[in-house]
């Protein structure tokens, strides 16, 4: 009856008096089990949970346990810290060569971060601690790092840039998921844009690569106020080059993007993407025919018409 009935500071002496024993037992415990424990996502939630503890503690107003989660949160968050500190070692220390066969579809390793990362922030978003902020991305700018040394180990940059964009794909999608307003996600959505807009030039080349050439070199030369220089047999070429192929590097496209990315819905994107740009490609080509000398070359006339190009490319948005 009288632990009920004492107030204020005797209260407090008096439960320090029965419970401190236990308290002690328990912290203990908690020494032992956290310093063998490496389950960060674990410790992470404790961690989550004494602070929940304690707010539910503070609204009843007993400031008893103060001191014993504070103690719970020194043996906590420093055990939390040394696990994540691994986990940034290891990606970091992580040699590509040693891992065996490499293919363009999204790694094992990324896929795990993600999860990891999504489960870490998720848990954070609920009491935001820019200890666990800075941690992150730590690991992320790891993690990143590693991706590209993956990516390096095939010899082409196509293969390069496919195997970049699934991975950058798929840690986005778990991580947009799991979580709202990370500040992963709006890293690798950067990321992925950057590498897609790479692909589609990439991907646009081996087609019509010869015709980008000619229109970057004259946008190049029109913005410095300085006549255009073509020589009519070599535009005779190229326009007749894509009158005569265009519809199969459109179609080589669409098959090369099928097999390449495991996100059909990201394939889709890319799919448009690229013909969007060779469209405007073709544009500021038959644009470059209103400039001499190319207006007055005989060619002109055989410039394939941009509609048809565009019923073509809409032909091809149903592909996934």
């Amino acid at each position: 009856v009288d632990f009920f009935a004492v107030k204020d500071d005797d209260a407090l002496a008096l439960f320090n008096a029965i419970f401190g024993r236990t308290l002690q037992i328990l912290q203990k415990n908690m020494e032992t089990y956290a310093r063998s424990c490496y389950d960060a996502i674990g410790v992470f939630l404790c961690i989550h949970i004494t602070a929940k503890f304690r707010d539910v503690m503070h609204r009843r107003n007993v400031p008893a346990l103060d001191r014993y989660f504070e103690k719970v949160d020194s043996v906590l968050w420093p055990q939390f810290e040394h696990i994540m500190e691994l986990n940034i070692g290891s990606v970091r220390d992580c040699d590509p060569q040693k891992l065996g066969s490499i293919d363009i579809m999204p790694h094992y390793i990324t896929r795990r971060y993600a999860e990891f990362s999504a489960a870490i922030v998720g848990v954070n978003e609920a009491n935001p601690n820019d200890r666990v902020n800075r941690i992150l991305a730590s690991l992320q700018g790891e993690v990143e790092n590693f991706i590209l040394r993956l990516a390096a180990e095939f010899p082409g940059r196509k293969e390069q840039l496919i195997f970049l964009i699934n991975n950058y794909d798929m840690m986005l999608a778990v991580l947009s998921e799991r979580t709202t307003d990370a500040k992963e996600t709006e890293s690798f959505q950067q990321l992925l844009t950057a590498r897609t807009q790479e692909f589609v030039e990439e991907i646009l080349a081996p087609g019509f690569g010869g015709m980008m050439g000619f229109v970057k070199d004259a946008d190049v030369r029109l913005e410095r106020k300085k006549e255009l220089q073509a020589d009519e047999r070599h535009v005779a070429q190229l326009v007749r080059g894509f009158a005569s192929d265009w519809k199969k590097g459109i179609e080589a496209i669409d098959q090369e993007v099928m097999r390449s990315f495991s996100n059909f819905k990201n394939g889709t994107a890319i799919l448009q993407n690229a013909l969007m740009q060779l469209i405007q490609y073709y544009h500021r080509f038959t644009k470059l025919f209103s400039h001499p000398p190319l207006k007055a070359m005989a060619v002109r006339s055989e410039l394939i018409n941009i509609h048809h190009i565009m019923v073509e490319v809409k032909r091809h948005k149903t592909t996934f």
